[in-house]
């Protein structure tokens, strides 16, 4: 299932080995595109529908919604767009929501120094990477200069 944006040109992205990553334990998905600040509020939507429906807490519902959002932001700010798959989990014995955010942008040269805190590239704060990884429960990146990159988090109910 997509989530139309109003950008209908077809974007080259990254093949990444991420999207494979839950395969196992998905139990629904759908793919938001990303190239327009309406899309970002879009996906948070989406994701605190996701989260309400496994019932995480408040809380939890609030990092997973922030870090959705500085991704998604960093997707058509740095990636020059491309799209986020968002997934509910369950493995049997939790219950989980998962997002892979993909785009086709210059990828990241040097992917340490983007994950220290406070590193910006473009004049933020320096909370996009490093802030969503404190958010969520697990956190990976696949990035190739020059192709792009895959950035998968997810939060679990605890």
């Amino acid at each position: 299932m997509y989530a139309a944006s109003a950008t209908t040109e077809p974007m080259q992205l990254i093949e990444t080995r991420l999207r494979e990553r839950y395969r196992n334990v998905r139990k629904d998905s759908m793919i938001v595109r990303l190239h327009t600040d309406e899309d970002v509020v879009h996906l948070r939507k989406h994701v605190r529908e996701r989260a309400v429906a496994i019932k995480l807490s408040l809380v939890d519902q609030t990092k997973l919604v922030t870090a959705a959002s500085e991704l998604a932001r960093n997707t058509i700010k740095y990636g020059n767009g491309g799209e986020v798959q968002l997934e509910q989990l369950d493995d049997g014995i939790r219950e989980g929501v998962a997002l892979l955010f993909v785009d086709g942008g210059p990828g990241i040269a040097d992917l340490d120094l983007a994950l220290t805190d406070g590193f910006t590239s473009g004049g933020g704060l320096g909370l996009g990477l490093s802030g969503s990884r404190r958010l969520v429960d697990e956190f990976e990146i696949d990035t190739r200069v020059g192709e792009g990159m895959a950035v998968s988090v997810a939060k679990w109910k605890r």
